[in-house]
């Protein structure tokens, strides 16, 4: 038998309320429309759809008598119901990374290679971002415009540029990155595309994801997310 508008409305909602309270840890006496809102800080999704799913709430309420899902009263239109399933599907068993973005191996350098050598690597492969590692251990990533910041200060220092970079190992050239700015994340290869896009949306200054296994510096990486991968995330959850 078919199921109405309603009950598929009332379900959806029910696996949204029950999935947020379980991946963000609100307590059931916590109620709807006050868990949305918190859940905005901490789920990509939810600021995303945050307007829907405070209206969705209220029609809720006004589709059923009381706490009784049985009871229903009223039935929502077709696209309501539809985008309401949709947002419960992104919540519930949202994308993950590895699985739908068609990521390429990534290219690396150890930390004893010099900064010429960095550079002309950039150059070639016209990938701006390089994971720098050192006995199996990640040291930081090589982007492209924060070398080009750095030997921009070289200069204005009075320093012969060619004799720089031939002489300074990428180790050393990161470790002279400006601290306190966090340009990458490491996550592991479970990561779904709402926790990256999260990433990105809560640190304007963010220019990578690396992926690897289990999200550890001790890994190899996987696959590696960067802004311009932003459009294609975003379209595949309108169309997932």
């Amino acid at each position: 038998m078919q199921k109405s508008n309603a009950r598929r409305f009332i379900e959806a909602y029910n696996q949204i309320d029950y999935a947020l309270r379980v991946q963000h840890n609100f307590k059931r006496s916590m109620g709807y429309s006050d868990m949305i809102r918190r859940a905005v800080a901490v789920n990509y999704i939810v600021r995303k759809y945050e307007d829907d799913l405070i209206d969705f709430g209220r029609l809720r309420n006004a589709i059923i008598h009381r706490s009784n899902d049985d009871y229903i009263i009223a039935e929502p239109h077709d696209d309501v119901v539809i985008q309401m399933e949709k947002i419960a599907k992104l919540i519930c068993t949202p994308p993950k990374v590895m699985e739908i973005l068609n990521l390429h191996d990534v290219l690396t350098v150890n930390f004893d290679v010099n900064l010429k050598t960095v550079i002309k690597l950039i150059s070639s492969s016209k990938y701006s971002n390089i994971p720098v590692y050192k006995d199996g251990t990640l040291l930081g990533v090589a982007n492209g415009q924060k070398i080009l910041n750095l030997l921009g200060k070289k200069i204005e220092e009075g320093q012969d540029i060619s004799k720089y970079i031939e002489a300074t190992t990428i180790e050393e050239a990161i470790s002279e990155f400006p601290e306190g700015v966090t340009y990458y994340e490491i996550a592991p290869s479970d990561v779904t595309i709402e926790a990256v896009l999260d990433m990105f949306d809560k640190n304007r200054k963010l220019l990578l994801v690396l992926i690897t296994k289990t999200g550890s510096m001790q890994e190899a990486p996987l696959g590696i997310v960067t802004p311009t991968n932003i459009i294609d995330l975003n379209n595949i959850l309108e169309n997932y």
